[in-house]
Formats: C-alpha cells, sequence, structure tokens
C-alpha cells in the first residue's frame, strides 16, 4: 500500500449525494420534452453515462427528439439546483486530509463538464484537486478505462500506483481495465464485487497513503 502515489476520486454517489438530483433532473427534462419517466426505478442508470441512457430511453420521445436538446434540459436543471446537494459523509475531510500529506488528487467522472463544474463547486473542493475529467473530455466513458487510463497519466503517477474510488460497477470496471487499484465505496457495508478492497467509510482511503 505504500506504494500508492496517488488518487482519482469518482463524484457523484462517492463524494457528493447527486443520485436523487441526477433522477429527477433526468425526469423533469424529459417530461418538459414529451417523454413520462416516472416509471424508472431510482438507481436505474446509476453509473451509467448520457449517451447510452439516452439510446435506452429515446423510444420513449416523440420523433424527431435531439439528445443535445435533452442533455442540455438535463444539465441546466441540475445546475439550477447543484446548491441543495450535500457532501457525503467524511469526503471532504478524506480530500483535506490527503492533500495535506501531499498526495495528488483528482476527480473522474461519468457526467458532462456543466455537472462536473457544478458538483465541484458545491463541494468547495476547486483548490484540493489537480483537474477533473468530465465525459465531455474523454472518447469514451466509463466502464470503458480510457478515464481512468488519462487520469493517471495526468497525475504523473503508474496506473497501479493510482487509487480510483468508485461507487458503481461501471466505475469500478473501468478503473480495473485501466490498471488501477480500485476501492469500492459501500456505505452499507456489503462486499463491493469487482474492487480490490470495499469501504464503508470515505476515512478509510486515508490509511491507503500511510502517515
Amino acid at each position: 500500500m505504500s506504494l500508492l502515489r496517488a488518487l482519482a476520486w469518482d463524484i457523484d454517489g462517492t463524494l457528493i449525494d447527486s443520485e436523487p438530483l441526477h433522477q429527477r433532473s433526468l425526469v423533469a427534462a424529459s417530461a418538459a420534452l414529451g417523454a413520462d419517466l416516472s416509471d424508472l426505478e431510482p438507481e436505474a442508470f446509476r453509473g451509467v453515462h448520457a449517451i447510452d441512457i439516452w439510446k435506452a430511453l429515446k423510444p420513449r420521445f416523440p420523433a424527431g427528439s435531439l439528445f443535445t436538446t435533452w442533455i442540455a434540459a438535463i444539465e441546466g436543471y441540475y445546475v439550477v439546483h447543484a446548491g441543495e446537494l450535500e457532501p457525503i459523509p467524511g469526503a471532504l475531510e478524506a480530500m483535506r486530509e490527503l492533500a495535506g500529506r501531499g498526495v495528488a488528487q483528482a476527480c473522474v467522472s461519468n457526467s458532462g463538464r456543466k455537472i462536473v463544474d457544478a458538483n465541484i463547486n458545491a463541494l468547495g473542493i476547486g483548490k484540493i484537486i489537480a483537474f477533473s475529467l468530465s465525459l465531455d473530455d474523454v472518447s469514451s466513458g466509463k466502464p470503458d478505462p480510457e478515464p481512468f487510463r488519462e487520469a493517471a497519466r495526468r497525475l504523473g503517477a503508474e496506473p497501479h500506483a493510482t487509487v480510483a474510488v468508485e461507487d458503481s460497477g461501471a466505475g469500478a470496471r473501468s478503473a480495473r481495465a485501466a490498471g488501477l487499484f480500485v476501492v469500492g465505496y459501500s456505505p452499507s457495508g456489503e462486499p463491493f464485487v469487482g474492487a480490490d478492497r470495499s469501504i464503508a467509510e470515505l476515512m478509510e482511503v486515508v490509511a491507503l497513503f500511510g502517515t
């Protein structure tokens, strides 16, 4: 563990309790464009990037509906309400402690740039992280390895020396395929399938980097 040098955090559901707002944004924006999604399960698209969500839902929309219009409506709703968001317990404390130890940190998200920036602003972590990667910054989102592979490169660390903290299966698969050490955040305490280590509290990440 002492060889670990850098850390790439997922954001939604890992650092910030944003999943309910994502769901509300999806349903509200879609309703405004003529599609009723009120029957969707709350976790239906957890960790899934927007392009794949659109592909799955497009048959519900009126003919001629456009992805660009739909995603702009979702992002607009989300950004307006982002001030209501709260950090996941322990997220800010862990990030601040690691920053104090000189651990390089970044955020890697499957959300678009507007949502990523709204989340970072809501958390107040802009000065803690070295950079963030959004879905707009890569050619393929999670579970493709590109986001985490690029994060490790930009952090200046070998993939095996970089920790990825994820709460979704898609994110964990992305990080594993990129060669990172995968930490699965499972607040219920259930083992996180596909992770090198499961944690129930985010402060547990700090111990991976020694004292």
